[in-house]
Formats: C-alpha cells, structure tokens, sequence
C-alpha cells in the first residue's frame, strides 16, 4: 500500500509542533462534535493570528463554495461549513502551493477559525494528563467518527 500524506507528514513534522495539547474541537454555534484531533496553531502567511488545525478529515463539516486562493500565497483553499447549523468554521487546503509545503508547516489542512469552534484539551485515560501531538496510538487517531 502506498504510503499516505499522514504517513508522510508522521516522518517529517518538524520538531516544533510536537509537544502541543490535542484538543477536542465543537462548534461554537449548536455544539456539535467537529474535531477529536485539533491543534492550536499560526497561520502561515501571518503569525499574528491564531487559529486550530488538524491534520485528518473532520466530523460534521462540508466543503462549501469553490476553491479560491488568498494574496500571501498560491495555495487553493476551500471554505468548511458545520452539517449542525451551517456556520462556516474555517477552510481546508484542497491543494498547497509549493512555498508553503516548503515552509515550517504542520502538514495540517483543515483550519479552524478561533471564534467559531469551542475547544477542550484531550485528556487520557486516566483523567490526569494531556493527549500530546502526535500521539501514535491507532485508536486515538479519528480516523472514524465517534
């Protein structure tokens, strides 16, 4: 089986962004569940803003409108709306351009805007601790809806 853009980006995340609290990610709008696996992070093309990230397809979002591209860079983005209530949380990267895959980046293509999601850092099992990024185990990836 041919290696897949989690694969790729499990080997080359740069160091960075490891140690970051795993967050759980709901709508701010009607509350349902968005995320199990979100990421405070910086936008890219301007570190003064903050938003959450993830890099595996979200639960209870729709790709909305067409791709458009912004003034900072060439990547093609899509705006992301809550199935919930319809509010555009944020935009998926359909395709990066070559200058941001170069850049420090996450390898996450699902942005959050901070004022449209609420979030919760993860717990383990045990109630005590915070799921780190990137934690490796199969069950905790969200690969399936909860």
């Amino acid at each position: 089986m041919p290696p897949t853009l989690y694969d790729y980006y499990q080997d080359h995340s740069r160091q960075q962004f490891r140690g970051k609290a795993v967050c759980q990610l709901n709508c701010a709008l009607c509350d349902v569940l968005v995320c199990m696996r979100g990421m405070r992070a910086l936008l890219l093309a301007d570190n003064r803003i903050e938003l959450y990230s993830t890099d595996v397809p979200p639960y209870m979002v729709q790709l909305v409108g067409d791709d458009y591209t912004t003034p900072s860079c060439r990547c093609k983005i899509r705006n992301i709306a809550c199935l919930g209530c319809g509010t555009e949380l944020g935009y998926h990267i359909t395709q990066p351009c070559g200058g941001c895959m170069k850049a420090c980046n996450n390898g996450h293509f699902w942005m959050f805007r901070t004022e449209t999601v609420l979030a919760q850092e993860r717990l383990d099992d045990t109630g005590n601790y915070p799921f780190i990024y990137p934690y490796t185990c199969a069950h905790m990836l969200d690969f399936h809806e909860p």
